[in-house]
């Protein structure tokens, strides 16, 4: 894939690519002191902060740059987000890498002229990938994996590009430097995923830490999101519609065995809890409590539990090991679907009885997939509460 434009600056800002984290000091910037990190270790992207913000950023001379190449490694399930930024006349010309979709996506903006490319190869698959971005002749180029991943034209030589550059290069990883909506394509910036063993440019200087302490990255990783027990997303039942005649079902899966706390809670404004499903590793047992009717199951070997609503009858489905049960309740008048044309639906934690996302006994564990009327659930998409991973949990 290739996209053609007319740079009116050296294409050497496009060879920038992302650096990794590293050794922490601090150094006195005014008042206050700073810590810094080097280029070279592992960093969590998806950690919390405005989702816009840079987590580390440093400031360059161009005269300074004198390789072309950079190369780094990614390890996402997330498919979208922003890994790496960069830019030169204080954001008048700008750069940034990420991903959309699963595919790497680059954008940028060199005197005046916008240009933004998707492709390459599906990256967000939980491995890691070794990305390499080099400017060779008229075209910014994307290895992954040692493959050709996404080419960019550059539409024909600049008198620029062979002029010795001036002024600063300003570099940031996980966010951008300038205003958002100066992007050609918009997403969500707040990737969870990580990067290691950064190599790019020449350029050796420290880079200034934008949080107060950087999450570390797991050795292992498995797709699911993990809930550390300290809150819980939120949905507006209203945005999981139901047909007519037809229920809700939905669906988890995950090692029950190692979950403590609320999985999911359902309730209306002004109501009474509607359902609530809880797990309990000291008595290794998950419980689902509607109105009255409460099915408690073994959570031994437990893999899978489908809970489906209609309006007279619910329905468990346990999926275990080596054989799977049903458990069907009759439930007349239950009022579930007027509940759930209005309601609120937490996942890792008690709905209060308020709006106002104030919960309690949250989640300890990872919901290895979460599936609502037969669709995977972003937690992205919602509110939630920042110490929650939507993509990985550790293994």
């Amino acid at each position: 894939m290739a996209v053609f434009w007319k740079p009116m600056a050296a294409g050497l800002l496009l060879t920038v690519s992302l650096t990794l984290l590293g050794w922490g000091v601090e150094v006195q910037g005014g008042t206050q002191a700073k810590k810094v990190v080097s280029g070279e270790a592992t960093v969590y992207l998806g950690q919390d902060r405005d989702i816009w913000r840079p987590i580390i950023h440093t400031v360059s001379n161009l005269s300074d740059i004198s390789s072309i190449k950079s190369t780094f490694q990614l390890r996402t399930f997330d498919p979208e987000g922003a890994i790496f930024y960069g830019d030169t006349k204080n954001g008048d010309d700008w750069f940034v890498l990420g991903l959309k979709d699963g595919l790497p996506l680059m954008q940028f903006s060199i005197g005046g002229n916008h240009v933004s490319a998707e492709g390459g190869p599906q990256l967000n698959d939980g491995k890691w990938h070794k990305l390499e971005v080099s400017n060779q002749k008229n075209f910014v180029i994307l290895d992954v994996d040692g493959s050709k991943g996404l080419v960019v034209g550059m539409g024909g030589p600049s008198k620029q590009t062979e002029e010795v550059q001036t002024g600063e290069l300003r570099l940031a990883l996980g966010g951008i430097l300038i205003d958002k909506e100066k992007m050609m394509i918009q997403f969500d910036p707040k990737m969870d995923g990580c990067v290691r063993e950064g190599s790019w440019l020449n350029l050796r200087a420290p880079w200034e830490v934008e949080v107060e302490e950087l999450w570390p990255c797991y050795q292992d990783i498995i797709p699911g999101s993990f809930f550390p027990g300290t809150g819980f997303a939120v949905f507006n039942t209203s945005v999981f519609p139901v047909e007519d005649g037809k229920g809700v079902n939905i669906e988890f899966r995950g090692n029950f065995t190692l979950m403590h706390g609320t999985i999911l809670s359902i309730r209306a404004p002004g109501q009474e809890m509607m359902l609530t499903l809880m797990a309990d590793n000291n008595t290794q047992e998950v419980t689902l409590t509607f109105g009255s009717e409460k099915i408690s199951m073994k959570s031994d070997d437990l893999k899978k539990l489908v809970i489906i609503f209609e309006e007279e009858m619910l329905q468990v489905l346990e999926v275990r090991a080596k054989f799977q049960g049903l458990q069907i309740k009759s439930v007349r008048n239950s009022g579930f679907l007027t509940t759930w044309r209005n309601g609120r639906i937490a996942f890792g934690g008690l709905l209060g009885e308020g709006e106002d996302n104030v919960g309690s006994q949250f989640l300890t564990g990872c919901l290895e997939m979460i599936q609502v009327m037969g669709r995977d659930l972003d937690l992205d998409l919602t509110v939630k509460h920042p110490s929650i991973v939507s993509h990985s949990c550790p293994a």
